[in-house]
């Protein structure tokens, strides 16, 4: 049987329209390599996790809206970056209102902290505090509802308890990639969790 990987991109785009997860996977190995470089070009001094983090919710982005996409008008490629163009400026717009003073940036841990703001550590990993106080059934329930691109990342952090190095090696991913996957999959349980509460 052929390798979903290999196969040519309008039959994953096929799939991915179907629902196949490992089919969109396939579509960010092909394109993330591209992409980032795309968005190091348009908006400088940009670390890695950045990037990623862009990149993620773009493809995101791209999943939800496949249907939408036309091969007639574009290639994948094409509309893929206008989607993550699109999406790295409105990021830009609302860092720039919440946080005026400076960026956000990254450490290793995964918990986000401030270079240039006056923000207390312990305020900055408030998804972790509303994951871990998660009853662990309701939170397998939550990482599993999670898109293909984040399961797997997610169960494995927040359910098994691997580090991001033993991730990265299971999966064979590049850590900043467990890192902006793993942050986007904590925004997305977050975000199930205040829709719980407001029922």
């Amino acid at each position: 049987m052929e390798p979903i990987g290999s196969k040519p991109t309008d039959e994953l785009i096929v799939l991915a329209r179907n629902g196949s997860g490992s089919a969109f996977t396939a579509l960010w190995d092909r394109h993330i390599g591209q992409l980032r470089s795309y968005i190091r070009g348009l908006i400088k001094n940009l670390n890695d996790v950045d990037v990623d983090d862009i990149c993620s919710r773009s493809f995101e982005k791209a999943f939800r809206q496949i249907e939408s996409f036309d091969s007639s008008k574009s290639q994948f490629p094409t509309w893929l970056k206008t989607i993550a163009r699109n999406t790295a400026f409105d990021i830009l717009e609302r860092e720039s209102r919440i946080h005026p003073k400076g960026k956000i940036e990254y450490i290793d841990d995964g918990v986000n902290v401030a270079s240039s703001l006056d923000i207390p550590s312990g305020s900055t990993n408030a998804l972790d505090s509303i994951i871990n106080d998660e009853l662990t059934a309701e939170k397998e329930k939550r990482v599993s509802r999670l898109p293909a691109l984040y399961r797997d990342v997610a169960w494995k952090r927040l359910i098994d308890g691997l580090s991001y190095k033993e991730i990265a090696e299971e999966l064979d991913l590049e850590l900043n990639t467990v890192r902006t996957r793993l942050r986007r999959a904590k925004d997305m349980i977050a975000k199930m969790a205040e829709e719980k509460e407001e029922e």
